[in-house]
């Protein structure tokens, strides 16, 4: 399956999805954006404004816990305070500049902003250490004892300089045909 970048206009978007996704199963990830995208969203497009001024127990009823809907207000009050770079900025920021930014932002972490830089910027040199699909491959690929603690996994992805993001692919991808 070839890969390409999702490229949303909007940072915003491409967070939101983030947060209404974490910790779940791809099915009810989905199945809860559906019902929070029209709370969120204003002619189609995310709208920092509204996630504001939309009430904690609509999202709640769209199946969001309590910690998600601080998240998301917490992602759009960044958003309405201009510390949210847009899609132009981030195109000509440095991946670490973009990780720092957004991480700001609670209950964003590095991991989400990874996730971002690959399948939202389509950037092709990061290493996603703290992933556990990378840290299963990574093990088996180099016939590990063990899953690997991810602070041990830079080493690993240096030799797939500038193009860890497609190694990346390729390891996540491993998983798949693995028995």
């Amino acid at each position: 399956m070839p890969f390409a970048p999702r490229l949303n206009e909007d940072p915003l978007e491409a967070f939101i999805s983030a947060i209404v996704s974490q910790q779940l199963s791809t099915k009810a990830a989905a199945t809860i954006l559906q019902r929070v995208q029209p709370l969120v969203a204003v002619r189609g497009k995310p709208s920092a404004r509204k996630i504001l001024a939309t009430a904690d127990d609509a999202f709640r009823a769209a199946g969001l816990s309590g910690m998600k809907v601080s998240y998301l207000k917490s992602l759009a009050q960044h958003s309405i305070d201009g510390l949210l770079p847009s899609r132009d900025e981030v195109e000509l920021m440095p991946d670490d500049d973009i990780v720092r930014r957004f991480m700001a932002v609670k209950g964003i972490g590095r991991w989400s902003v990874e996730m971002y830089l690959i399948f939202d910027l389509g950037r092709a040199d990061v290493f996603p250490v703290d992933d556990y699909g990378i840290r299963k491959a990574i093990a088996r690929l180099y016939g590990l004892p063990d899953l690997p603690p991810a602070r041990s996994l830079m080493p690993y992805g240096d030799c797939w300089q500038p193009y860890r993001s497609v190694a990346s692919l390729y390891l996540w991808r491993s998983l798949d045909s693995a028995a």
